[in-house]
């Protein structure tokens, strides 16, 4: 009988997310009927799908007992870099004036190319000078947000927000199509082709093998042969893409850059990651949950927004939901062992 108590105690602490996201829908529409519609799901689809695929290269590394507290900073390096390059060539006030038209490749590789040079740099320190994550992660958040203050300072701009990007970036950004008379975002296309690509790395290559191996038991992957330090460096790499890649899009989705852009984007990756079941005891986690995870983060935050729920609020829930969710993950170990 004690055991049965404890089996659904343990069962309800485990969907215990689940049925906080549950009350605050319930509550949302119950006070705001309209809140039911397509056009809602959308936006926060559209919401999730940057921050998914920032998540996922974030995953890998919380998989491999490591964790990424640079991101938002490297977000706003990366944003800066992109929308610098791809200013509309119209606008009065461009960041460089006699930069000709780019294509959005360049804009791409530029913001892959910032956000991988810093993952390098932290799994280099993790890799070969045995570094705690947390602490190079940190040191180069600080870095990242002073290179960002510079960069935005530098060429006569003097801290102005970067704005007025090209059509062109817009377009692929923030388009959609049309699909039975429902308007669907190319960005929510873009989280589900990332996810694929990620599900087949994590899923069907030897990286993706050996990251659960490191995570599981990085003695024993040793032992086993796997260069351990190689592919360290390869999933630091690996989530410098992905974070690359999100500032990218995420810069067109925002429409302007300041110093400010970013801010707190990797506790958003975090929680949706330990939401979505990625275990900070490692070995454990998955694409589809790091993107519900994500998604269910976005739900409950745009919930509360919609309700016209205080800022000051909204982070006080998200604190919570970080240490309910962590919490959750710690106990689940616990058990294990």
């Amino acid at each position: 009988m004690e055991k049965t108590k404890g089996t659904i105690k343990e069962r309800m602490l485990g969907y215990s997310l689940y049925f906080i996201l549950l009350v605050i829908l319930i509550v949302t529409v119950v006070l705001e009927p309209k809140f039911i519609s397509v056009r809602n799901l959308t936006n926060i689809l559209q919401m999730a799908s940057t921050r998914s695929i920032i998540a996922m290269g974030i995953a890998g590394l919380i998989i491999i007992n490591g964790t990424d507290l640079s991101a938002g900073r490297v977000i706003g390096c990366c944003s800066a870099v992109s929308a610098a390059l791809l200013q509309s060539r119209s606008y009065q006030s461009r960041m460089f004036q006699d930069l000709r038209e780019l294509p959005l490749a360049a804009g791409w590789l530029a913001s892959v190319a910032v956000a991988v040079l810093f993952a390098a740099v932290i799994g280099f320190c993790v890799a070969y000078l045995h570094m705690h994550a947390f602490i190079a992660s940190l040191g180069m958040q600080l870095a990242a947000y002073g290179l960002l203050c510079l960069f935005m300072d530098s060429n006569g701009n003097d801290g102005q927000p970067l704005s007025n990007l090209d059509n062109r970036y817009d377009s692929f950004v923030k388009g959609a199509i049309s699909i039975g008379g429902v308007r669907i975002p190319y960005l929510i296309f873009y989280m589900i082709i990332a996810g694929v690509i990620m599900w087949v790395i994590w899923n069907k290559t030897v990286l993706g093998k050996n990251m659960y191996a490191i995570g599981g038991n990085m003695e024993a992957a040793m032992v086993s042969g796997i260069h351990v330090n190689r592919y360290i460096m390869l999933i630091f790499v690996l989530s410098g893409i992905c974070v690359g890649t999100g500032a990218f899009l995420e810069c067109s989705r925002v429409g302007t850059v300041t110093a400010n852009t970013g801010l707190n984007y990797e506790f958003d990756a975090i929680s949706g990651c330990v939401i979505g079941g990625v275990s900070f005891a490692g070995g454990v986690g998955t694409i589809p949950g790091v993107i519900m995870g994500v998604i269910i983060l976005q739900t409950i935050n745009y919930c509360l927004y919609f309700l016209g729920v205080s800022s000051y609020y909204q982070y006080i829930a998200r604190g919570l939901i970080i240490i309910i969710a962590v919490a959750i993950d710690v106990r689940k170990y616990i058990r294990k062992k």
